[in-house]
C-alpha cells in the first residue's frame, strides 16, 4: 500500500498566535509551501463527528479570510457534487457563495468609496 503523508509547521510568536504557516507533502517532493491560512475538517470514525483546526497568520487582511472562506465553501460544493451526486446540496452551497461574494464586493464598493 502506497503511503502519502502531509506536514504542517506553525511559528508562533510569545503569545502563540502564527506568524507563518509552512507545509510540504510527500507526493509533492521536499518543496515548502507557505500559506497564510490552513482549515482543515476531518470526520473523526471514533467520535462520529467533525474535528477541525483553523489557523490564519498575523499578516492575514479580513478581505483575503473572507474570500479564503468563500473558496473553501465552493470547494465544498464541487467535492460533495463528486462525493455523493447531490446536485441540490452542492447547488445551494454554490448558490450560498454567490450571495457572500456579492456582499464582500458590496463591502469592499462601500468601503473604497
Amino acid at each position: 500500500m502506497k503511503k502519502s503523508e502531509i506536514y504542517f509547521s506553525i511559528a508562533l510568536d510569545d503569545q502563540k498566535i502564527p506568524e507563518a504557516i509552512s507545509w510540504r507533502a510527500t507526493d509533492a517532493g521536499e518543496k515548502i509551501h507557505f500559506a497564510k491560512a490552513i482549515n482543515i475538517s476531518l470526520w473523526d470514525r471514533d467520535e462520529a463527528g467533525t474535528m477541525k483546526i483553523d489557523l490564519w497568520t498575523k499578516d492575514m487582511p479580513v478581505d483575503e479570510m473572507k474570500y479564503f472562506y468563500i473558496d473553501t465553501i465552493g470547494a465544498m460544493a464541487q467535492s460533495i457534487a463528486t462525493a455523493t451526486s447531490d446536485s441540490v446540496m452542492a447547488q445551494k452551497m454554490k448558490a450560498l457563495c454567490e450571495d457572500l461574494m456579492n456582499h464582500v464586493e458590496a463591502e469592499r464598493q462601500k468601503n473604497n468609496q
